[in-house]
């Protein structure tokens, strides 16, 4: 194992989660991909008053789920997507295939990537990096209606 050259921490800050604001963010999707989430939930951020705090996202959904990931490459995505049909491909002999070929893959998808995320709010702000967005990412081929429950804890303006 390699050691750092350097690490550093910045000074404890404290608040007092005095505050739970929620909001249903509906998502119509166009089928299998992802989809940008970042714009909307910036926005819930800011009209929740939210100053220091998390916001906890939940997908209220089995064959969509959530990811940060990169948000300047779009090859990345399509490599995402890519990784993701060769783990779980619909041409596999799925036992479950009440709902369509894709389901099954779906389901699968949706286990390997996460259904709730947490994002810290510092100074009223999301606390991703530079290059992260949050995104929704439909499994299914044809379109569906998402719903992703946005929670915030924390501290409010």
């Amino acid at each position: 194992m390699t050691a750092p050259k350097s690490i550093s921490r910045s000074a404890p800050s404290s608040v007092r989660a005095a505050a739970v604001v929620s909001s249903v963010l509906t998502v119509q999707t166009a089928g299998t991909g992802f989809i940008d989430l970042t714009r909307e939930v910036t926005k819930f951020v800011a009209e929740a008053g939210a100053r220091e705090g998390a916001l906890t996202l939940f997908i209220r959904h089995t064959s969509a789920s959530l990811t940060v990931q990169e948000n300047a490459d779009p090859s990345v995505l399509v490599d995402l997507m890519t990784i993701l049909d060769r783990l779980a491909p619909q041409n596999f002999r799925w036992t479950h295939d009440t709902e369509g070929p894709d389901d099954m893959p779906a389901h699968v998808r949706t286990m390997l990537t996460a259904t709730s995320l947490q994002v810290p709010v510092l100074s009223g702000e999301l606390a991703l990096g530079t290059w992260q967005a949050i995104y929704l990412i439909e499994h299914r081929s044809r379109p569906h209606r998402r719903e992703v429950v946005l929670q915030f804890v924390g501290e409010t303006k």
